[in-house]
């Protein structure tokens, strides 16, 4: 973009674009203010494997690695790259598509050679995030860039699942987090939820009873109970203990859900906790990895009326939590070789300079290659948290 039409003007027409039209107006803005002569918009598959072309179905383009090559590196860096390409001479230029933190794609530009100045590529990045941004907000009105993140169908289990996240990564100045579910096409009782407010910061990992559809119903009658009660205003323990009710009532018992809620003050670094079931949870500091032990409350509707405790430990800028499912920490080999504390505090220590989004996603790796499959027998959490405390 140029002086003739700022930021807020481009944005303004992506903005009164039709839905299924953002990527063709967005390719006829760069055309007309700098030149672009290729514009494509490539997101992430459900499995974080991939980045696929955005087109109109039966039309479907070739996906790229979201870990290799140009593209794959402006993903997982989070930051521009430029490549050179001889015919046509110019510039590709990548663009990480964020909104919040979440990792939506990559935008790629193709721009004559002189055009890809560092003040031009500033401007394509802000151009990117604004149209991740319209992006989001299209995904209530058409299913166009769902089916651009599959590279085959969802079960009906996954589907429900997918649709009650909150997303996979988010950012404020106080954290960052990013997580991965695993199986990504066939998931089904495995959740993780967040809500950030002025002050505190409410992050919840379940792992609903069972598999598939079943599981998938339970845990969404479990995530929006806590959601119902979080939104009430009540104390951690409280939404832990309303949840039970709503689970029980249905369920009388015969099905419940492990959850861990936490609750950060996010200007002291205070965390309340309720363990009420089976995920873990791992605290790296000062290139150290410990298991915060916390104390082992019932499942989420195991019984009526269950009565929740609150705990609280302390985390410090710097400090690294991450929170894994029992299909995580549970997962045996093909031998029966339990995947455990050792594989799992090997891979923490190994990416402790990644990012967050990125230590998800090897810990998942991790799991895949001890399973010895391309497919999870069980479903498999995985949420880490980077904590910088809030900025004085």
């Amino acid at each position: 973009m140029d002086a003739a039409e700022p930021l807020p003007s481009v944005e303004a027409r992506l903005r009164d674009a039709a839905p299924h039209r953002l990527v063709a107006t967005a390719r006829r803005v760069l055309a007309e203010r700098v030149g672009a002569g290729e514009v494509t918009l490539l997101l992430a598959d459900y499995a974080l494997s991939v980045l696929r072309p955005v087109s109109h179905l039966p039309d479907t383009g070739t996906p790229v690695s979201a870990h290799d090559g140009p593209q794959g590196k402006a993903f997982r860096e989070q930051s521009p790259v430029i490549e050179v390409v001889p015919s046509p001479a110019g510039h590709l230029v990548h663009l990480p598509v964020t909104v919040r933190g979440d990792r939506l794609g990559v935008l790629t530009v193709r721009l004559p050679a002189e055009a890809a100045v560092p003040d031009l590529v500033l401007q394509l990045g802000d151009f990117a995030t604004a149209l991740g941004h319209e992006v989001a907000t299209a995904g209530r009105d058409t299913d166009l860039f769902l089916l651009a993140r599959r590279t085959r169908r969802l079960t009906l289990a996954a589907e429900m699942q997918w649709q009650l996240l909150p997303g996979r990564g988010c950012a404020r100045d106080e954290f960052t987090v990013g997580a991965h579910l695993e199986p990504a096409y066939a998931i089904g009782g495995d959740n993780f939820d967040w809500s950030a407010g002025a002050d505190r910061l409410v992050l919840t990992v379940t792992d609903g009873m069972g598999h598939g559809i079943e599981a998938s119903l339970l845990t969404s009658l479990t995530v929006a109970a806590l959601r119902n009660a979080r939104r009430a205003g009540v104390p951690l323990a409280d939404q832990a203990s309303l949840a039970d009710q709503a689970v029980y009532s249905e369920y009388g018992g015969r099905k419940y859900a492990s959850t861990l809620l936490l609750e950060f003050d996010l200007a002291t670094g205070t965390v309340i906790a309720v363990d009420a079931g089976s995920p873990q949870l791992f605290r790296q500091r000062e290139g150290r990895t410990e298991r915060i032990e916390l104390e082992a409350q019932l499942p989420l509707g195991m019984f009526e009326e269950s009565v929740y405790d609150e705990q609280t430990f302390q985390v410090e800028p710097g400090d690294r939590l991450i929170v894994v499912s029992t299909g995580v920490h549970a997962m045996r080999s093909a031998s029966g070789i339990v995947f455990g504390e050792e594989v799992l505090r090997q891979i923490l220590s190994a990416t402790r300079g990644a990012a967050a989004h990125e230590t998800a996603r090897a810990v998942v790796a991790g799991l895949f290659e001890h399973h010895g499959s391309s497919e999870l027998a069980s479903d498999a959490v995985v949420v880490c948290l980077d904590w910088n405390g809030r900025p004085h």
